[in-house]
């Protein structure tokens, strides 16, 4: 049965500035959390809270590639999925002066190949299909320890604890066929509320962050049903080493649990809860451009997401008189 599944990323400024500084490893840590995982609650985030001079632009160009049985509704009649994911990622994101707290804006646009077989109400099904995933936007503020300062400013910044928030809302915008269970975009809203804090300990800094994703309503979802979902709450650590000269890498781990799916007034007793581990390593390449290379897997699975993803990133940063 072909064709019945169709899948859903030092005291002185200007000493400062080199790459081999503080200041160098805190703008190259800042948008390297854009690359996105399967699901935007499945990323790790190692120093999503860190703290750079306001002003600053990035531009961010990745790869990311995802194997295996990749997240998807849990109520849907699919088992033994066997998928593969391969996305290019676009990103821009900028850090801001927010009442005086340091903060950020970013958005993320993934563009994703997805191919794979699988096993459909007991029918083996195969698919293909390319297109844009659902943008995602997203403002973050530093609420203590990371004042909004200028790159002059930075010079003297000592990082302590930082405490801080942000809010991602996902657009119904990517590709979506409703006569299909399986889509690149979803066809409805997400709203994604985080809390964390960071804690540095000389070159080693400490994150943990909270955070839940609230569903919007799909009114067409599977042939006209209402798919309606429960939110996902997930939970993570990342412990980060600071080598010198802008080069840092993180080790980490998430757990995730929730999203019990409601079609047409059913309710699923299945429910996500799994939990994965990961690793990252950030480089500068000169002034401007930097690297990042991810690696996650599945730690334990309930159910739907025991997969495998690495990454690679882009960055170019400008801006804030640098």
């Amino acid at each position: 049965m072909k064709d019945s599944l169709i899948p859903s990323t030092e005291p002185h400024g200007a000493r400062l500035a080199r790459p081999g500084s503080a200041l160098a490893s805190s703008i190259f840590a800042l948008a390297f959390m854009l690359l996105p995982a399967a699901s935007p609650a499945q990323e790790l985030e190692p120093r999503a809270y860190s703290n750079a001079p306001v002003g600053f632009n990035f531009l961010i160009l990745g790869y990311a590639h995802s194997q295996g049985g990749l997240s998807f509704d849990p109520a849907l009649p699919i088992d033994d999925a066997r998928l593969k994911i391969n996305s290019s990622i676009f990103a821009y994101a900028r850090t801001l002066d927010l009442w005086g707290q340091s903060g950020r804006f970013d958005v993320v646009l993934p563009y994703s190949h997805l191919s794979g077989t699988a096993m459909v109400a007991g029918q083996p099904a195969e698919r293909q299909i390319t297109g844009f995933s659902e943008p995602r936007f997203r403002l973050s503020i530093n609420l203590y320890g990371a004042p909004a300062l200028s790159l002059q400013e930075f010079s003297r910044y000592q990082k302590d604890l930082v405490v801080g928030a942000s809010v991602q809302v996902s657009v119904p915008s990517g590709q979506y066929d409703p006569s299909r269970a399986i889509n690149l975009g979803s066809h409805r809203w997400t709203v994604k509320p985080d809390f964390g804090l960071s804690k540095s300990f000389g070159a080693l800094t400490l994150d943990l962050t909270a955070s839940a994703t609230f569903y919007g309503v799909n009114n067409d979802y599977y042939g006209g049903q209402t798919l309606e979902q429960a939110p996902l709450y997930a939970a993570q650590a990342n412990v980060s080493y600071d080598f010198g000269k802008g080069i840092w890498a993180a080790l980490g781990g998430t757990y995730y649990r929730g999203s019990r799916v409601t079609v047409n007034g059913n309710t699923s007793v299945i429910e996500l809860g799994n939990s994965r581990i990961g690793a990252v390593l950030a480089m500068p390449v000169d002034r401007n451009h930097s690297l990042k290379f991810s690696l996650s897997d599945g730690l334990q699975t309930r159910t739907g997401s025991d997969f495998t993803a690495f990454g690679l990133a882009w960055q170019y940063r400008w801006g804030a008189g640098y």
